[in-house]
């Protein structure tokens, strides 16, 4: 499953946007239930009003792992950053982003 939506990123903004991305804390964690209605419009809200965000995904199986990851992505019309261990980093651009919930606003 490929993800129409995905910006395609350079090196040099995706070493941006890991920088920023750092400091943050997981917004979501995805456990047992997996990707529920709840937690797909939890993710929607954060990357509405953050655009930056990183999710927790704790699953034993590391092929269970990659697997939600993998659908995360296109089901929440984002772009994978980065993964590292049980968390990865997802971007999706506001159109009318909120400049004091925004994490791209530092860089803009």
């Amino acid at each position: 499953m490929t993800n129409d939506n995905a910006i395609k990123l350079t090196n040099a903004q995706l070493k941006q946007y890991r920088a920023l991305a750092h400091k943050l804390q997981p917004i979501v964690t995805i456990a047992g239930n997996g990707l529920s209605d709840s937690v797909l419009a939890e993710i929607d809200r954060a990357l509405n009003d953050h655009e930056l965000i990183k999710i927790k995904v704790v699953m034993g199986d590391r092929a269970l792992r990659d697997a939600l990851i993998a659908q995360l992505c296109p089901s929440a019309r984002a772009t994978l950053v980065q993964r590292i261990g049980n968390t990865a980093t997802l971007l999706r651009r506001s159109s009318q982003p909120d400049p004091r919930k925004s994490n791209l606003q530092k860089l803009r």
